[in-house]
């Protein structure tokens, strides 16, 4: 059985969503390009908004990284105008998102008004009020290696519907297929039933 890697930086690991590097050149694979709130250059943007806009070819899954960062020197003014514009251009090609995010969660919720597509909150590890805030606000869940061995993140996991969940390995090194057995144990479920689950969950978000 192949398991899906919601999100990856593994240039050429070919079953998931591989997250290109600011100004990279489209890879012959599955790939999601944004502006993350760590490279914004200020004195660049527009360049980096054309270069976005010319990776939204047919391997283009999603837009992302993007999203806000309260610990990167970037202006928070200047986040939120760069977020805004790349929610603008998912709504525009019907693209979902894959969002960053570090302590600035209500913050990202209010923008998901402005979002037509879906955004998926990458390699969440927050406390339980926040996993529950974002899902009421129809928020998908991608989590990463944490849950392997955080009891808390495990519990929120077991709570989260099973049609809101996605798996990384984000920049992790180690077997997806590990984070998979986890989660069916915690679920309850079988590995093929979280498997089909989330190519399902897949189909949804790219079909809006």
């Amino acid at each position: 059985m192949q398991f899906f890697d919601f999100h990856h930086h593994k240039k050429h690991f070919r079953n998931g969503i591989y997250n290109v590097n600011i100004e990279e050149s489209p890879p012959d694979q599955l790939y999601s390009a944004g502006i993350h709130p760590n490279d914004i250059d200020i004195h660049h943007i527009e360049r980096q908004i054309n270069w976005m806009e010319s990776m939204m070819l047919q391997n283009c899954f999603a837009i992302g990284e993007c999203g806000l960062d309260s610990l990167v020197s970037t202006d928070q003014k200047i986040q939120e105008e760069v977020f805004l514009r790349q929610i603008r251009i998912s709504n525009e090609v019907k693209k979902p998102m894959i969002i960053h995010c570090v302590r600035k969660f209500y913050e990202v919720i209010s923008f998901k008004k402005k979002a037509d597509q879906a955004m998926i909150i990458h390699g969440f590890n927050k406390k339980r009020q926040i996993a529950e805030d974002l899902l009421k606000n129809n928020f998908y869940l991608s989590f990463g290696k944490a849950v392997l061995y955080n009891l808390s993140l495990q519990d929120i996991i077991r709570n989260t519907p099973s049609d809101k969940i996605f798996l990384e390995t984000d920049n992790e090194d180690f077997n997806i297929e590990e984070l998979y057995y986890k989660v069916s144990e915690i679920k309850g479920i079988s590995l093929e039933q979280l498997n089909e689950q989330i190519l399902e969950n897949l189909h949804t978000i790219k079909n809006g």
